[in-house]
């Protein structure tokens, strides 16, 4: 009774461990049959299941003669031959799309199995068998180093070069390798204690009927590797193993109805869950299909964005180069212009001194617009330097005011200054500050109407102080004022009629977020006006003012 119930539990693990490894090895095979990692995972499967029913054979033999037992047993043996090849192949080549070993060692390896396997047949490796206690003992023959090397050496082999690979691996490519490394490591290591350790060594089967379970840790560890890092579809995989195994086990008990009612019953669940199971996969084959859209669009965008971040520096390093090269010969052209409107090479006429006035003025703005690429690349090069120091922004800004006052008159516009009391004096670089500054004004003045007026306040704000321009100029949509201290941005309703870079206000920004302060633009819309401000703390942070002078 006792063998029976043995013989059963042998039975069950035989034909589950079978099953396991034969849906396994199907289902990576045609995720993609053009790659041999996914061929040889296919080949090691089907050994496997055949060493499981050549092994439950072995120990229950259909004749139940010493021969045949022993004739059995040497089948076990064969398979196991081929196994151990198969395994190391397939560790080499793992996670490959084509077999990495050189044609000398697979032609090597191949005559290692060849003669292993031949072996295993005859009485080279098992010259007979014989019963000591009742259980079935093969007695070696001098065939066993061979096999040895075959199997149980190449097991080694397999375990020492996946540990190789392992340390020199990166990424996911590592992670899989670790899976299949413990895979191999456990699986074999116990299938050769039970084929090889127990029967030749100890000289007893007791654990051979274990043997089945063995190969089904390899292959789980490789398909928790396939589960978890995506080496192939792991949601459909999971879905039919599961719908497999459900559809074989209601095949099973149609098999076995006893009556016309049950193969009624179970033929039309069977079909049910046949349909079921097309829609399920399907569905899941959609849903992977999507995600692996949004991935590949995910990836897509990631490269875009690194393509547009290297042509970004790029640029900024031919700004950085080109306005260099060109600051130097303006500067040139305005000091001889100069020269020759003050007189200092001959007289001049009235017509000679506006022509002269005029590519001066020109070349005022070449040498402003060189300026701001230079602050663009020095900004976005992390290279702009600060010194810190006392400033009065009263006087800085009546400054700004006196100097643009005769700009402002040609225009028959007034520049109106409110200058509040017990302004604080704050730490800042008064050149950075008077950029800003000045930039507010002259654009205020530049985007104005004839004979209006301008109003410069400056006023004490919590612990910093606030500068503001107001003017009745050509205003702002709620578009521009959300873009307009963004880099190259100009409003399209006065690109038309004025000049510009777009670069001046974010260099503006640039500045004063770098002490730590804020810009900002109000306007109550188009051809209404509009105000730009800027607040400044009373010292710049910390941080900032740790990595530059301060006086």
């Amino acid at each position: 009774m006792e063998a029976l119930i043995t013989q059963e539990i042998e039975l069950f693990l035989g034909f589950g461990t079978f099953l396991v490894t034969t849906f396994l090895g199907f289902l990576v095979y045609f995720q993609n049959p053009k790659s041999w990692t996914n061929r040889l995972f296919l080949l090691l499967a089907l050994l496997i299941d055949n060493y499981i029913w050549i092994n439950y054979l072995s120990l229950h033999p259909p004749q139940g003669t010493a021969e045949n037992q022993l004739y059995w047993i040497r089948l076990v043996m064969f398979i196991t031959s081929l196994i151990g090849p198969a395994v190391f192949l397939f560790v080499h080549t793992f996670p490959k799309q084509h077999v990495t070993l050189k044609k000398k060692y697979r032609i090597g390896l191949f005559l290692l199995m060849a003669a292993s396997a031949i072996a295993s047949l005859t009485t080279l490796v098992f010259k007979d068998i014989h019963y000591p206690g009742g259980e079935p003992i093969p007695i070696p023959g001098p065939g066993i180093p061979l096999f040895m090397i075959d199997f149980v050496g190449l097991f080694i082999f397999s375990v020492l070069l996946l540990i190789y690979r392992y340390r020199r691996a990166k990424g996911l490519e590592k992670k899989q390798l670790k899976h299949l490394l413990f895979g191999v490591a456990a699986s074999f290591l116990l299938m050769g204690i039970t084929t090889v350790v127990f029967v030749v060594v100890l000289e007893t089967s007791a654990a051979v009927f274990l043997g089945p379970i063995y190969p089904v840790i390899l292959m789980l560890f490789i398909a928790y590797a396939i589960m978890k890092h995506k080496m192939f579809n792991a949601k459909v995989l999971a879905t039919q193993l599961v719908m497999g195994i459900i559809l074989i086990a209601v095949f099973t008990r149609l098999l076995f109805s006893q009556s016309l009612t049950s193969v009624i019953i179970d033929g039309s669940v069977l079909i049910v869950l046949l349909v079921f199971g097309y829609f399920l996969i399907q569905s899941v084959r959609t849903e992977i299909a999507q995600r692996e859209r949004v991935q590949k669009l995910a990836t897509s965008l990631e490269r875009a964005n690194e393509r547009l971040k290297e042509l970004d520096e790029l640029k900024t390093e031919f700004l950085s180069i080109a306005s260099h090269q060109l600051r130097t010969p303006l500067s040139i052209i305005k000091g001889y212009s100069e020269l020759l409107e003050d007189g200092a090479y001959g007289k001049t006429t009235k017509k000679m001194q506006e022509v002269l006035h005029n590519i001066d003025q020109s070349n005022e703005q070449l040498i402003k617009l060189v300026d701001e690429f230079l602050n663009i690349s020095r900004i976005e090069q992390e290279r702009t330097q600060y010194t810190f120091a006392k400033t009065d922004m009263s006087v800085l800004t009546n400054a700004v005011v006196t100097e643009l006052k005769a700009k402002a008159s040609t225009k028959g516009i007034t520049l109106k200054k409110d200058m509040h009391a017990n302004v604080p004096e704050i730490v800042a670089d008064a050149d950075k500050v008077r950029h800003g500054v000045y930039n507010f004004v002259d654009n205020a003045i530049k985007y104005s109407p004839a004979d209006t007026t301008i109003t410069i306040t400056v006023r004490k704000e919590r612990q910093g102080v606030c500068v503001e321009v107001v003017d009745k100029g050509v205003g702002m949509s709620k578009k521009d004022i959300k873009n307009l201290f963004q880099k190259f941005y100009r409003s399209p309703d006065v690109m038309r009629d004025f000049q510009g870079t777009g670069l001046g206000l974010y260099v503006v920004r640039k500045f004063i977020e770098a002490h730590g302060g804020r810009v900002w633009a109000k306007s109550p819309g188009r051809g209404k006006g509009s105000t730009f401000g800027l607040f400044l703390p009373g010292q710049p942070p910390a941080s900032i003012r740790a990595q530059h002078k301060q006086t």
